[in-house]
């Protein structure tokens, strides 16, 4: 299973264009937030979780 992961820093911007090429790619589960940076990223260590278990 192919398992995307998209992020941008601020909440006024879109995820749109990344999800697009997501799914393009085939990708099945994609994960998804609007977060900075230098702040946790819960969706990204629940993708983790996902793909080390």
């Amino acid at each position: 299973m192919k398992i995307g992961y998209a992020r941008v820093s601020t909440q006024d911007k879109v995820l749109d264009m990344q999800i697009d090429e997501l799914k393009l790619a085939k990708c099945q589960q994609i994960f998804q937030e609007k977060v900075s940076s230098g702040k946790e990223r819960p969706q990204l260590s629940k993708m983790l979780r996902r793909v080390i278990r």
